[in-house]
């Protein structure tokens, strides 16, 4: 098993840092994987990483350590997965896209370019006769919810889990991609349709994270397997701190979200990398978020999974650095166990037992949880299956049992935001009760007043 790789990006200094600071930094290079930073009160931390970028650092260095490795594992059938982390503004989408998807010099294309050109190069430099082919998909979690950008008609896509595929977004849109250009093409129409604003950090800051998602299926081979790899590539939006981006209205409620979701991904790390007592499994909360869900095969240690943190030098945004150093110092613990990704060809797998209608599908799921469950909790989770717009496998009791959490959680969820929507209407009936309350005694005590003052006016 080997450890998550996580490596450390430190940007320019920008302008607004410049005539801030002028060219102060709060980071002191060791050397490639270390290095001491300086918080807000000039206390000294030291961090290693298994590589440390600083500023200045070639595009085509960061790839080259970083990515292309699992690129390679993509194109022998190891998923992988690819993050950029860091607070808004640190350089992320930047690391991943460079300053334009299509139209860019080669010195600064981003990982993005880069892994599409590394695709196809290995594919071409492989030694093996199979047939490859390779498709994309392009989704963003916007809201919590899942977004094809490829297709905007499917604003919430919802995320399965299969034996085979692990974690798949159903109904994405796939496009199949025969060279770079394609590929390029497609990702920036894709690009375009993300949600982006305007804060006082970030004149185009990312409202969303994005996932671009390459699978890349080789085969059939001789023992009639098919094989494919899963590349993933997760651009995450920002933290934000409001006091500092200004945030308001669609703005503030957007960063809300994204700050919960990114919280929910540090309870993954920390649960992840927590001594636990032996024999007693831990817990870890992936259905918390739809990024977590979407990333537990990535984070679950099924794939090469690689981390850029992304920091800004300047002692002005020292907190945040040192909030996102910390995050992957907690993710350079956690343990990965690869595998490669195949499945038998259905083609010649003729007596494989299949079902041909959609209805008996569905009454051999519920037949298997009429087994363990009351006839009302059946016809209960039946509604929210059909509510929900769950598919899975019917053979399989793992995704079953899966979908069973799955609504669970969900409904779980739903309930306390409405114990919590009805705790603020209790409150602000209570506040209003109290209101009314005065302005009755206040006019008891008026009325009171009146009564005794009045005989006196009539003597006089």
């Amino acid at each position: 098993m080997s450890n998550m790789k996580v490596c450390v990006l430190f940007r320019p200094l920008n302008s607004k840092e410049l005539s801030e600071f002028s060219d102060t930094v709060s980071v002191q290079g060791i050397n490639s994987e270390s290095f001491i930073i300086k918080d807000e009160k000039e206390q000294e931390f030291d961090f290693s990483f298994d590589r440390v970028f600083y500023q200045g650092s070639e595009q085509a260095d960061i790839y080259e350590f970083l990515a292309l490795p699992i690129v390679q594992g993509a194109v022998d059938a190891i998923n992988g997965t690819i993050i950029t982390y860091g607070q808004t503004g640190a350089g992320k989408t930047y690391s991943m896209e460079g300053p334009s998807i299509v139209d860019c010099e080669s010195k600064k294309k981003g990982l993005l370019q880069r892994v599409v050109d590394g695709l196809f190069e290995t594919i071409m430099n492989s030694d093996k006769p199979n047939k490859y082919t390779i498709k994309l998909s392009m989704v963003e979690i916007y809201m919590e919810k899942v977004r094809d950008l490829f297709d905007l008609s499917k604003d919430n896509i919802q995320i399965k889990e299969s034996k085979v595929h692990g974690i798949i977004l159903n109904g994405a849109t796939e496009v199949a991609i025969s060279n770079s250009a394609e590929a390029l093409q497609s990702l920036s129409s894709g690009i375009a349709n993300r949600a982006v604003g305007e804060t006082q950090m970030n004149m185009s800051s990312s409202r969303s994270h994005c996932l671009y998602i390459f699978t890349v299926h080789q085969g059939p081979t001789k023992d009639k397997r098919t094989k494919f790899g899963k590349l993933i590539l997760v651009d995450l939006a920002g933290s934000e701190k409001v006091e500092k981006t200004g945030a308001e209205g669609k703005i503030l409620e957007e960063a809300k979200t994204i700050n919960q979701s990114l919280t929910a991904l540090g309870k993954v790390i920390n649960a992840m990398t927590s001594s636990s007592t032996p024999g007693k499994p831990t817990h870890i909360p992936y259905r918390d978020s739809k990024l977590t869900r979407i990333l537990q095969d990535a984070l679950g240690g099924y794939s090469q999974t690689a981390l850029l943190c992304c920091c800004s030098p300047s002692p002005s945004n020292s907190s945040e650095s040192l909030s996102t150093l910390r995050f992957g110092a907690r993710a350079k613990h956690i343990k990965a166990s690869v595998h490669v990704s195949c499945k038998e060809d259905l083609d010649n797998t003729k007596d494989a037992t299949v079902c041909t209608n959609a209805n008996e599908s569905r009454e051999r799921i519920l037949t298997k949880l009429r087994e363990r469950m009351s006839a009302e909790d059946v016809q209960l989770l039946e509604d929210l299956f059909v509510l929900e717009g769950i598919f899975f496998d019917p053979n399989s009791v793992e995704e079953i049992e899966a979908a069973y959490k799955d609504v669970t959680s969900r409904t779980i969820s739903s309930l306390h935001k409405a114990v919590e929507e009805l705790s603020t209407v209790v409150e602000k009936m209570k506040r209003e009760n109290a209101a009314l309350k005065a302005s009755l005694k206040a006019s008891e005590e008026f009325c009171q007043h009146q009564l005794e003052t009045r005989p006196l006016c009539l003597i006089l």
